[in-house]
């Protein structure tokens, strides 16, 4: 029996209406490079060979009222691919912002527990004459490094790669309700010792971790970023926006100064977001903070989970007008940050995880965002900002030459902004997504992502 992972459960448990917490792709394809050409029947036809060699695509919940535990993952021996694959058409003229508009309507709609959570969108009648598919996947089931993969798995280096062999675990069948109850008792009944086991580390580290931040020798403090438009009570409505920049552009920068390659990205993100902030009068005197994930697939000694993630706070230095001082700025603050966070377990957020409870997440979320208490309490963070490794080299989708690789991450009530960014064949490409009632119009961000590129390379001479 396949049991969610605490943390993979607390994204079912706090999600709402409002708060979705799916993850989702933008794919743009090159529809002249499948063999014979491309048609919707096509692209289908190998779909459904791929998903149903993987596991992931085809598992469902399963969480009646007898289990007292997390969730259960079972086959959905009914499977079909209807419920799942939907071809629609871009409005005209089919610019960017239609696909973006429409992707924001899709990106704020639930996932229907009672299938897999999944839903992928075939997106036809771009005016350049490429497709669009947008690939929607529940946080409870990927991360951004397992999301990724599973997009490796869909697709290939050659436009007529054979399907994958993919390794690992089937599905588990349906348990039977005594079996279910069971486990479920005996995981509850573990609880105690558990976290007798997990208080000490716990109650030591915070004093220390607390004691480096306060002394400016580690990430920022939560609580203490400045309130932006940015920060309030979201709803489900969302607004999509992305850009692509050049992976050289940003190496020659990352050479220049001598930092990395994660340094340039977030110098550029707070390069762009100083431009779009001063614009709309509201520039914080102070550096923005943001939420950085970061991937534990090679430090966590748990197997268990789909999401293996922890995370740190940075800072965003949107209060310097020099684009050189924020590239310095950014490498000693993310050195602190990295070195203060390793302070903290990787398996530490997996294992208090394991005792989240539905029903007080639910009524807690639900009470936070009917209160909103995002605007009555000092702003924790004022955005996530997410770092994603993409393949190296070019791939092809069902046969179709994949130009453009837009990850979109979920917002949170205090925090309506994500900006993801992914590597891939030479290009760096960032999804932005917010709520569309603190933030209507992400494109001037997203325009002023490659202008804030340019000026590093002119200040890295």
């Amino acid at each position: 029996m396949q049991r969610l992972s605490g943390l993979d459960a607390s994204f079912l448990y706090l999600e709402t209406p409002s708060q979705v917490l799916h993850v989702c792709g933008l794919l743009v394809l090159d529809g002249s490079t499948v063999p014979g050409g491309y048609t919707f029947a096509k692209l289908a036809e190998k779909l459904d060979e791929r998903v149903r060699l993987i596991p992931a695509f085809r598992r469902k919940l399963h969480n009646p009222l007898w289990n007292i535990g997390h969730p259960v993952w079972v086959e959905d021996e009914d499977f079909d691919l209807d419920h799942h694959v939907h071809r629609i058409g871009v409005p005209a003229p089919g610019d960017r912002t239609e696909l973006a508009d429409l992707c924001a309507h899709i990106a704020g709609q639930q996932l229907d527990r009672a299938y897999p959570l999944w839903q992928l969108y075939v997106i036809e009648g771009l005016a350049d004459g490429q497709i669009a598919v947008l690939l929607k996947m529940h946080h409870a089931s990927v991360d951004g490094v397992s999301g990724a993969s599973l997009i490796t798995y869909l697709a290939g280096l050659e436009p007529d790669a054979p399907a994958p062999e993919i390794e690992g675990p089937r599905n588990a069948s349906m348990p039977s309700p005594l079996k279910l109850l069971r486990t479920g008792v005996e995981s509850f009944a573990k609880r105690p010792a558990e976290i007798a086991r997990l208080l000490p580390d716990l109650l030591g580290l915070v004093p220390q971790w607390l004691g480096k931040a306060l002394q400016g020798k580690g990430m920022p403090v939560p609580f203490t970023a400045p309130r932006t438009s940015l920060n309030g009570t979201i709803t489900g409505h969302r607004s999509v926006a992305f850009a692509q920049l050049d992976l050289d552009e940003v190496k020659d920068v990352k050479n220049a100064f001598g930092v990395t390659v994660n340094d340039v990205v977030l110098a550029l993100v707070a390069g762009a977001l100083r431009d779009f902030l001063a614009a709309r009068g509201e520039l914080p005197e102070d550096p923005l903070v943001a939420t950085v994930p970061v991937s534990v697939h090679d430090r966590t000694e748990r197997d268990h989970g789909s999401n293996k993630v922890s995370a740190f706070f940075a800072s965003l230095p949107t209060h310097l007008p020099d684009p050189a001082a924020r590239v310095f700025f950014l490498a000693e603050a993310n050195r602190l940050s990295k070195d203060h966070h390793y302070d903290i377990d990787a398996d530490m957020l997996q294992d208090w995880a394991q005792f989240s409870a539905a029903t007080a997440f639910g009524l807690a979320v639900r009470a936070y965002s009917a209160l909103r208490l995002a605007e009555k309490h000092p702003v924790v963070h004022n955005l996530v900002v997410s770092n994603v490794p993409g393949p190296p080299m070019p791939l092809y989708l069902l046969g179709a030459r994949i130009t453009g690789f837009y990850p979109l991450g979920p917002v949170f009530h205090g925090a309506g902004l994500n900006i993801t960014v992914l590597s891939n064949a030479g290009k760096i490409h960032v999804g932005l997504l917010g709520a569309r009632e603190l933030v209507k119009d992400l494109w001037p961000l997203a325009d002023a992502l490659p202008e804030a590129l340019a000026e590093l390379l002119k200040a890295a001479g």
